[in-house]
């Protein structure tokens, strides 16, 4: 898998210089098209636009319909490229309706967040919500190229930047201690994150180069993702409580590490230092007590689980996690309580 960490114009000229298409597309969303599509333009060969609506709750069927359409009536054929320019719904959803048009085409991402940049742009999962349930609906497909650049990031509110740095607490707490200990005592504004990107990515690329199609290994990126995801879903279509991904997934963590302590993996002092970071960074999702059965029950479409299962990666120490361990809603709904104080 080819990530390029580069400035975009010297990237992209590059990449155009080696590779030749019979059509170029670029997917761009309201907000990408004003604020990166112009750093981007000259780079690229003649091409035509996709707009489609902003957000997550456009991550779905309907849109990937519209993508097809427009592919379609735009006569792309098996030796066209689609660029996806924008965030991890853009890479998701591009890089599903590539993989799908014509059994495949090329495509190639550019992440416009911190979120997709340490995250969604690589390993290759492509996928779409359905009927509300994230990523329910997807493939494996790598892209052709990832390219990185740190100056998408000026065009980035300030809640999309720690939204995306959940991620990269994350892959410090499952797979680095040294770099643990390094952002832990930082807050947000003093954090490298050039380097973070680069860290972030290469802990990506490792894991997803072992366990390409998460049979195994690849599942400990999931960590605060089962708890995560079902609250980021259940505040979906909640309007102005929706929380941005990293939101969820930073509530998620603390829940998870919870059920490792009580689970007896980490030690109550790792627990608190954990969370004691997270809360810092994000503050507490104020959960309503009488939600938490219905979260928990959107933990069952969880894609870790294995027949009633609810299967989850917990720590085991930081820098350390294990996967496919079985998750009770007791213990869920214990972590929630947890979490939030009660």
């Amino acid at each position: 898998m080819s990530v390029v960490i580069s400035p975009i114009a010297d990237s992209l000229s590059q990449f155009f210089a080696q590779n030749t298409y019979s059509k170029v597309m670029v997917l761009v969303d309201n907000n990408t098209k004003k604020h990166c599509y112009p750093l981007v333009k000259s780079s690229l060969p003649a091409h035509k636009l996709i707009v489609i609506k902003s957000g997550e709750q456009h991550k779905t069927l309907d849109t990937c319909q519209q993508i097809w359409e427009e592919m379609t009536m735009n006569s792309l054929d098996r030796h066209a490229l689609i660029v996806n320019l924008g965030g991890g719904v853009i890479g998701d959803m591009g890089g599903f309706c590539a993989a799908t048009y014509k059994r495949g085409i090329d495509f190639i991402q550019i992440p416009t967040t911190l979120l997709s940049q340490v995250d969604a742009s690589v390993g290759g999962k492509l996928g779409v919500d359905f009927q509300g349930y994230k990523n329910h609906i997807g493939v494996f497909t790598l892209p052709k190229t990832v390219f990185i650049d740190e100056q998408f990031l000026k065009t980035l509110p300030a809640n999309e930047l720690r939204s995306g740095f959940a991620e990269i607490i994350k892959h410090c707490l499952i797979r680095d201690k040294a770099k643990w200990n390094e952002i832990k005592v930082k807050d947000l504004e003093n954090q490298d994150l050039a380097d973070l990107i680069s860290h972030s990515v290469e802990i990506k690329k490792q894991i997803v180069a072992e366990d390409p199609t998460e049979k195994g290994l690849r599942k400990i990126l999931n960590f605060g993702h089962t708890i995560g995801h079902a609250i980021e879903t259940f505040y979906l279509d909640k309007g102005k409580q929706r929380l941005l991904h990293g939101e969820a997934i930073a509530a998620g963590m603390i829940a998870e590490a919870y059920i490792s302590f009580t689970k007896k993996m980490i030690s109550e002092a790792t627990l608190l230092e954990i969370e004691e970071f997270i809360f810092a960074v994000y503050g507490n999702v104020y959960i309503d007590e009488l939600d938490f059965v219905k979260i928990v029950n959107l933990t069952l479409q969880d894609k870790k689980n294995k027949g009633n299962l609810v299967r989850a990666s917990l720590l085991d120490g930081i820098g350390t996690c294990q996967y496919d361990i079985s998750i009770t809603k007791g213990e869920m709904i214990k972590a929630l309580n947890y979490y939030c104080g009660f």
